[in-house]
C-alpha cells in the first residue's frame, strides 16, 4: 500500500466530519479500513453477494475495484434523527408526524431507513468535502454505494446509510473508466 493512501484517508476524514450540517448537528460515523485484509473480506463479500443482487454485473464492477483499493473512506448516518426543519421531503408535514410514523427497515446488502432528507444531504456534504479533498491531494478516488453497503453488513461501522469511497495512488485510476458487461 502506497503510505499517502492512508494519510489521505484520514485528511478525507477530517474533510468529512468538518463539512455543513444540518442545524450545525453531527450525526456522522466516518471510518478507515486500510487493513489490506480487511479490503479483501469486503471484496470478497460484494463479489459473493452479486449473484443474488438485482444489479450483478454492478456489484462485480465494484467488488474489483474495492480489491484494487488502498484504503477505504465510509461515511455514515449513525442514527435516525429529523433534523426538525418540517421541509416535507420525507412525505409528511412535520418532522413530529414523521419520527411518529417511521416504520423502520433494514435492507440486507442495504441500510435502515427511512431517514430525513437533510440527514441525508448531511452525508452527501461529508462525501463531497472528502472526494474534493482527495482531489486536492491526486488520489484517485471514486464515491460508491455498494461498498458502504458491504462494509456495513460485515460490522465495519454501525451506521444506518453508509457510502464508501475506495482510494489510492496508481499510474492511471481503476474507479473511472470502468467496464461492466452489457448484461445488467
Amino acid at each position: 500500500m502506497h503510505p499517502a493512501a492512508s494519510l489521505a484517508a484520514q485528511l478525507m476524514a477530517a474533510a468529512a466530519r468538518t463539512a455543513p450540517k444540518a442545524g450545525g448537528k453531527d450525526f456522522l460515523e466516518i471510518v478507515i479500513i486500510d487493513n489490506p485484509e480487511d479490503l479483501k473480506k469486503i471484496s470478497e463479500r460484494m463479489a459473493a453477494y452479486a449473484p443474488e443482487s438485482t444489479n450483478e454485473a454492478f456489484w462485480n464492477r465494484d467488488a474489483a475495484n474495492c480489491a484494487q483499493a488502498e484504503a477505504v473512506l465510509l461515511v455514515g448516518l449513525s442514527k435516525f434523527t429529523a433534523a426538525g426543519y418540517d421541509c416535507g421531503a420525507c412525505g409528511f408535514a412535520t418532522c413530529k408526524e414523521f419520527v411518529k410514523a417511521r416504520q423502520a427497515q433494514d435492507k440486507a446488502m442495504g441500510y435502515a431507513g427511512p431517514h430525513c432528507a437533510m440527514r441525508l444531504m448531511d452525508v452527501g456534504a461529508a462525501l463531497a468535502s472528502a472526494a474534493k479533498s482527495a482531489s486536492i491531494l491526486s488520489i484517485d478516488n471514486r464515491v460508491q454505494q455498494r461498498v458502504g453497503a458491504t462494509a456495513r453488513a460485515l460490522g465495519y461501522i454501525n451506521a444506518e446509510v453508509v457510502m464508501g469511497i475506495p482510494l489510492g495512488v496508481y499510474g492511471k485510476s481503476p474507479f473511472h473508466d470502468r467496464s461492466t458487461p452489457a448484461k445488467h
